[in-house]
């Protein structure tokens, strides 16, 4: 596992061509009440909307995410979604040079209807799914401007990824080229596979990455155990010239197979799914990544188990960061508590909790030494929403509030003991000498402090109230306080003599 650490920790930033069918995903997010009058259908009322990078732009934005350099690859239409996408990527800094508008077709269009579906706003479902496409074959005219991008572009790249879902781009002639270019200039190519029953469209690759259905549509085989699984990998492999064949197993993990035979299924950590889409992009994107960076497949393997296994927890595709997949090892390895989040894995962990409906609380103090009156103020501030995050004074921060004999318990140690406390979701540490940028980047549906602050004004409160959120004051224990039991214990130490030794040193 120190290796996979290391691998992550040290990751460059690769020059990756990405190929494939580029799609806008469109989220509505809404509450489900009742049932309509007009057929039996739930009406959805409408809250919010969002759009993504889809299908291989789902591997675009995840590269982005970790690091890599992306060349984007595919077709859009002449119309307000491909624009739209356009301006995504850009933003992003990927090269867009490889898009070739294409006004034969709409840019494809996925829009999907997310409801809750109980009265306390839980339970987020996929109610319906409309997809906006046309999927002819590309004309002659486009593949040869395609054709023109890639002899021009993919010698500058580390790695090329395809990502074929079947809409038409990636026509036999179109992965032949891929293919002969890649073996010209030495690059490795992985393609995440259609499914179909022929794979010879794929001869040549280096790698590929079909889940358990694509697979037995391709071999014929029943995936039910390491026997069949090892049949399939070589199966693959032989037919098509492949070094590795990579089979995603859903619950079950994955399976690499190589071509000199040797299988190796690995595992993954049992965990809750909330939705599997963009779970067989981020294995891509990983494998692209850490080959990319000049690792090995069995080296990426675990890497990219471990960032599928993140994906399937969020709703919709949604990248996995570098901080987060380290925040997965750093648990096996004990030296980081699951909840003790930094500020950019936990704006992503938030952003999940609010597509829930869940409510936010927030509150922060010091914490320097735990003690009875912190205890009865997180179970107050628990009580408040669905969880609680709690902002810590960094040592320094507290240096600068407190004095320099201040604090008694470093931060490392403070933020695994609040981490330990069931009350609590989640630690961030903060470095001002007020929360107010943390409080922004949490953006708490309720904000908690002491009622000892009413008078001095609680730092956030008029930028949580500027959206809808609220303020709350909690109940003190009477004569608890870090700087009362500090004070006792040096009254207390005081007032006992020092024994001595049998050869009397002081004990």
């Amino acid at each position: 596992m120190d290796k996979v650490f290391n691998i992550i920790s040290n990751l460059g930033s690769p020059k990756i061509m990405v190929i494939g069918d580029l799609m806008l995903d469109k989220y509505v997010w809404g509450e489900v009440k009742r049932i309509s009058q007009e057929a039996p259908i739930p009406v959805i009322n409408v809250s919010s909307e969002d759009v993504r990078p889809g299908g291989a732009g789902s591997v675009v934005n995840n590269l982005k995410t970790l690091g890599a350099q992306v060349f984007a690859c595919g077709i859009i239409g002449d119309d307000t979604h491909g624009h739209t996408l356009l301006n995504i990527f850009k933003n992003m800094g990927v090269d867009t040079a490889g898009i070739i508008i294409d006004k034969s077709r709409p840019t494809i269009l996925k829009m999907r209807l997310m409801g809750h579906l109980q009265t306390a706003g839980k339970g987020v479902q996929q109610l319906l799914r409309v997809d906006y496409e046309k999927t002819h074959v590309i004309s002659m005219e486009t593949e040869a401007q395609l054709n023109v991008y890639l002899n021009k572009t993919i010698s500058a790249c580390d790695m090329v990824l395809v990502s074929d879902m079947n809409k038409g781009l990636l026509s036999h002639s179109l992965l032949k080229t891929i293919v002969a270019l890649c073996k010209k200039h030495k690059k490795i190519a992985i393609v995440d596979p259609k499914l179909v029953s022929d794979y010879s469209c794929y001869e040549g690759f280096t790698a590929m990455t079909p889940n358990r259905n694509e697979t037995e549509t391709a071999t014929g085989i029943k995936i039910t155990d390491s026997d069949s699984l090892n049949h399939a990998g070589r199966k693959l492999v032989s037919r098509l010239s492949l070094e590795y064949c990579i089979i995603t197993l859903d619950r079950d993990g994955m399976f690499l197979y190589h071509k000199n035979g040797n299988g190796k299924i690995i595992p993954t950590t049992p965990r809750n799914v909330f939705d599997v889409t963009g779970a067989g992009d981020m294995v891509l994107s990983m494998f692209g990544m850490v080959v990319g960076s000049g690792h090995s497949f069995e080296d990426a393997a675990p890497l990219a188990n471990i960032a599928a296994g993140i994906e399937v927890g969020k709703i919709g595709a949604t990248p996995v960061s570098k901080g987060e997949i380290l925040g997965e090892l750093m648990i096996g390895r004990n030296q980081l508590s699951s909840k003790i989040k930094d500020v950019e894995v936990l704006v992503g962990i938030l952003n999940e909790h609010r597509k829930k409906n869940d409510k936010i609380v927030f509150t922060n103090g010091c914490f320097d030494i735990l003690h009875v009156g912190h205890i009865e103020y997180l179970k107050f501030a628990r009580k408040q929403g669905d969880l609680l995050v709690v902002g810590l004074n960094t040592d320094r921060s507290v240096k600068s509030l407190k004095g320099p004999s201040r604090p008694f318990v470093s931060e490392a140690e403070r933020a695994k003991m609040l981490a330990a406390l069931e009350d609590i979701t989640y630690v961030a540490l903060f470095d001002e000498l007020t929360p107010m940028s943390l409080i922004k980047v949490v953006k708490p549906d309720v904000l908690v402090k002491g009622e000892d602050w009413k008078d001095v004004g609680v730092v956030g409160k008029e930028f949580v109230e500027s959206y809808g959120g609220k303020v709350v004051l909690a109940p003190l224990v009477e004569g608890v306080s870090t700087t009362n039991i500090v004070s006792r214990i040096i009254n207390n130490h005081s007032q006992v003599k020092p024994l001595k030794d049998t050869v009397g040193q002081t004990s």
